[in-house]
């Protein structure tokens, strides 16, 4: 069995972050540690207020402790940080490490063409250092505009401007490229993946009146998750629309703070039937 280190928040209530990766990683079939980079009562989007608490300190005595037993990670997998984590996290990405091992990183930085509040303008370029040394980054068109140093737009968007875009993402260290929130037409929404070599983009429908908070967790957990369990990476990134898809569908409208992604995992995990344990 494959085990994945997740690097990011935890909050204790919201249905996003930590709270969704380890269960939709461990629902495919592979092993989820966490390392969590803060923790807050509950996430920042809706909510009056909230706590939070830095673990920047803690993620190193984590590390010592790791390097002491020998532990080793297959895959890192990278959510909500702040600017004091990055360098943390690669050095936690090199010295627990097994052979080959994998780097996904969804650059949290923003959404709605907008920054996240509470992150520095300089927070972009230490999160470009993160995607340098990975072999996929999962961000959506805001966080991609923001990591290149453009202007976020909320819409507008040609094929030309996603491939261009996709291009200079590249150019930061990146070996492959899963650009979310792609539309070109009303009622559609989908990603964009490009290797270098080519840009495949896939389209399902919109969903309207569902709350969307910790979609992009749903989606970034089931493609790190189906990655590791043998998923190329368009196979991979076409599970995770599927089951952002579902869990919308399954989310009641008045449930605001998150998606119930709980509901499909029964169906996550038997997609994972037809291939074998290495």
């Amino acid at each position: 069995m494959k085990r994945i280190l997740t690097i990011q928040d935890i909050s204790c209530v919201g249905q996003c972050s930590a709270t969704v990766a380890l269960p939709i990683v461990s629902a495919c079939g592979v092993e989820c540690a966490v390392l969590p980079s803060v923790v807050l009562s509950n996430h920042t989007g809706g909510f009056a207020g909230w706590t939070f608490r830095d673990m920047a300190d803690d993620m190193a005595d984590i590390e010592r402790q790791w390097i002491e037993l020998g532990v080793r990670f297959d895959a890192f997998y990278t959510g909500y940080v702040c600017e004091g984590h990055v360098d943390r996290i690669l050095s936690v990405m090199s010295s627990c490490a097994a052979d080959g091992a994998v780097r996904i990183v969804d650059p949290v930085l923003g959404d709605g063409g907008r920054m996240y509040a509470g992150f520095s303008e300089r927070f972009p370029a230490k999160m470009a250092r993160l995607c340098a040394g990975a072999d996929f980054i999962l961000p959506n068109i805001t966080e991609a505009a923001l990591l290149v140093g453009e202007e976020p737009r909320l819409s507008g968007y040609s094929r030309g401007d996603i491939e261009r875009l996709a291009g200079r993402l590249l150019a930061l260290g990146a070996k492959c490229v899963v650009l979310t929130g792609v539309s070109f037409a009303p009622g559609e929404i989908g990603f964009a993946v490009a290797d270098g070599k080519s840009v495949e983009f896939r389209f399902g429908r919109m969903v309207t009146g569902r709350s969307s908070h910790g979609a992009g967790d749903v989606f970034a957990s089931v493609f790190a998750g189906a990655l590791m369990r043998g998923r190329a990476p368009v196979a991979a990134a076409s599970l995770a629309a599927e089951t952002v898809l579902a869990a919308l569908e399954a989310t009641d409208a008045g449930h605001w703070y998150g998606m119930s992604f709980e509901k499909t995992l029964r169906r996550l995990a038997a997609s994972f039937d037809d291939i074998s344990e290495e």
